[in-house]
């Protein structure tokens, strides 16, 4: 159900941002009241908390955001409250920036590597990246795993490319293990 909810109000968000001609601010704005969510708990207890009135919900919201977001974004927080839907909030705002990147061809890769890769190491994965994918951008995301031993894992969306080291190990032992010495 909440998957619906985020996908549901999500939609409508962007499809309101589109329209309205503020995707940019609308994505930013997400991504900055999602930062406020995570960074205090206290916040999301209290709007998740049922003996808390809508009232006092959206009044805290204001007092939070008013001023600092769109109206139309403010607009919409105070929506959440009034549907009873401020539990599923982030997921909303999440839902709505991968529409977003999705929305402005922008692929969001984690690279995991045995090591930190370098400068120019980085800058040639960006590239090849660019040339092999539909994405005009890419938010990059690396991750040293020295249990890779060499080599790397890249992951775009569902989509995993491992070339590590450890990956092939594992692969030459479940070969050899099927090896019959008789």
């Amino acid at each position: 159900m909440a998957k619906l909810v985020s996908k549901t109000y999500g939609e409508a968000l962007f499809a309101l941002a589109i329209e309205e001609n503020i995707i940019e601010d609308t994505a930013a704005e997400a991504k900055g009241i999602l930062e406020v969510l995570k960074e205090n708990e206290d916040l999301l207890k209290f709007l998740k908390h049922p003996q808390v009135t809508k009232e006092e919900k959206e009044k805290t919201m204001e007092n939070i955001f008013k001023g600092k977001i769109s109206e139309t974004m403010m607009g919409f927080l105070v929506l959440t409250v009034e549907k009873d839907r401020q539990n599923d909030l982030a997921q909303t705002l999440q839902y709505f920036l991968d529409k977003y990147m999705e929305y402005k061809k922008i692929g969001v890769v984690y690279v995991s590597s045995a090591s930190m890769l370098s400068d120019v190491q980085k800058k040639e994965l960006e590239t090849k990246l660019l040339s092999i994918t539909e994405f005009l951008e890419l938010e990059m995301n690396y991750e040293e795993d020295p249990s890779l031993i060499g080599g790397m894992v890249i992951r775009i969306g569902d989509r995993v490319v491992d070339s590590s080291i450890r990956t092939k190990l594992a692969g030459m032992a479940k070969e050899l293990s099927k090896v019959s010495l008789s």
